[in-house]
C-alpha cells in the first residue's frame, strides 16, 4: 500500500488535477467569449442542414429521399435543455462554499448539474444514433449525409461550449481581489 501524496485532499473528485490555463487578467472574458462562439457555430450548423433540406432540389429525382424531421431536432433540444441547465446553477452551490446553511441546497445543486451533463449527453447518444440508423445504414449520398453530421456537430459543439463556459466563469474576474492575510 502507497502513501498518498503530499497535496492530496480527500475531498478532490480526480486525483490528477486539471492543467492551469493562464491566459491573462482577461480569462473570463476569453472563455465567455469563446464559449458563446461555440454556441453560435453548433446551432448555426444544424440550422444550415435543416434549411439546406428544406429546399434541396435534387436533379436526378423529383423529390429528395430524406429530409431533416422533427426526429432530427430531437436531441438538439435535450442538448440545449441541459445546456440551460448547466449554465444556470450557481458554482459556489456544488462546492458547498459561501456557508449554504442548507445542506440539501449543495445536494439538490449537484443533482440538477448531472441531470444537465445527461441531457447533453443524452442528445449527443441520439444525434449519433440518428446519424447511423437514418443516414449512414440508409444508403443515401453523401449530399445527404450532411444532415446527420451537422446533428451531431451541433451537440458536441453544445457540449464543449457548457464546459468553456463553466471553466470560464469559475475563473476570477479582473475586478475581484483575493484577500488572504
Amino acid at each position: 500500500m502507497s502513501l498518498p501524496r503530499a497535496d492530496y485532499d480527500p475531498r478532490r473528485v480526480c486525483l490528477n488535477p486539471f492543467p492551469h490555463l493562464h491566459l491573462g487578467k482577461h480569462r473570463r472574458t476569453a472563455g465567455i467569449y469563446i464559449a458563446g462562439a461555440l454556441f453560435a457555430i453548433a446551432n448555426w450548423s444544424f440550422l444550415d442542414a435543416a434549411i439546406y433540406s428544406a429546399h434541396a432540389r435534387v436533379p436526378w429525382e423529383e423529390e429528395p429521399p430524406v429530409h431533416v424531421t422533427f426526429v432530427d431536432w430531437i436531441p438538439g433540444i435535450c442538448s440545449l435543455l441541459g445546456y440551460l441547465v448547466v449554465v444556470l446553477i450557481d458554482k459556489d452551490r456544488i462546492k458547498g462554499d459561501d456557508g449554504f446553511g442548507d445542506s440539501r441546497a449543495v445536494w439538490r445543486a449537484r443533482l440538477f448539474l448531472f441531470i444537465g451533463f445527461a441531457l447533453m449527453a443524452g442528445g449527443l447518444a441520439g444525434s449519433i444514433t440518428i446519424l447511423v440508423l437514418k443516414y449512414v445504414l440508409g444508403n443515401y449520398p453523401e449530399l445527404f449525409k450532411y444532415y446527420g453530421y451537422a446533428n451531431v456537430t451541433q451537440n458536441i459543439l453544445l457540449m464543449l461550449s457548457a464546459i468553456v463556459l463553466w471553466m470560464g466563469q469559475s475563473a476570477s474576474g479582473e475586478y475581484e481581489y483575493n484577500l488572504t492575510l
